[in-house]
């Protein structure tokens, strides 16, 4: 009998939906972009770059805009909070080339938000 492993839950802060809808409205793959991630993230994989500054287990995934040609430096962030093993926090969503990066402070009080919620 083989162990099956954990069931990943994955859920959306509020800022995740509407930044997500709002780039959906200029880069119209976006989804189809993002979707490969997501598929990784429950699979159960750990990608991207840990943010040292916040005090929560947060990653950062530099993502391929596939509706620009500038490859991953000009496309996405995809910033994740990996709650525990099972459970990961799909905190927020960026085009680096529509913002500079996103500060630590929000990110952590994205964070809050939702774990009060």
């Amino acid at each position: 009998m083989q162990n099956q492993p954990a069931k990943i839950q994955i859920k959306v802060t509020p800022e995740f939906k509407r930044s997500l809808r709002n780039l959906a409205k200029q880069y119209r793959n976006i989804r189809s972009d993002v979707q490969p991630i997501i598929d990784q993230l429950q699979s159960g994989e750990i990608i991207g770059d840990q943010i040292p500054s916040i005090p929560y287990t947060v990653f950062k995934v530099r993502v391929r805009n596939s509706n620009i040609q500038k490859g991953k430096s000009g496309g996405y962030r995809f910033i994740y909070y990996l709650k525990t093993s099972t459970n990961i926090i799909l905190v927020t969503i960026y085009s680096k080339s529509d913002k500079g990066d996103i500060t630590s402070d929000k990110i952590q009080k994205i964070v809050a938000n939702f774990k009060s919620q």
